[in-house]
């Protein structure tokens, strides 16, 4: 696992999370390159690619089937806090957006998160 080292826009969770977008939303997020800068530096802040986030969340037993990992989950949520938290600079909404959005990501590719985090 390591920070992305391709295009953001060439992982098959982002693809997932702009189908998503455009599906759900009618959002075309190529028209707003905030959301996928947002995910870039959470990305390199944790030092993982898009799907290994993703990755991180789930709980995957040989020949079982793969189920989102509560500690993951958590842990990922965790996170999310401190990486919206961290502009001091940012105003409340700002820090909310930043959040929200990985949170986006994340529910697009069925990792359910809610943010439960004072701002």
């Amino acid at each position: 696992m390591s920070a992305p080292d391709k295009p953001l826009e060439e992982y098959e969770s982002v693809q997932t999370w702009y189908r998503g977008l455009r599906e759900q939303s009618g959002i075309d997020p190529t028209q707003d390159r905030s959301r996928l800068d947002l995910l870039r530096e959470f990305c390199t802040a944790l030092d993982l690619d898009p799907d290994a986030l993703v990755a991180a969340c789930l709980l995957k037993k040989e020949g079982r089937e793969t189920k989102i990992s509560v500690k993951g989950r958590r842990s990922m949520g965790e996170r999310i806090a401190e990486f919206q938290s961290r502009d001091a600079s940012a105003d409340s909404r700002e820090r909310a957006r930043r959040g929200n959005t990985v949170r986006s990501f994340l529910i697009h590719n069925g990792i359910l998160l809610q943010s439960g985090i004072q701002i």
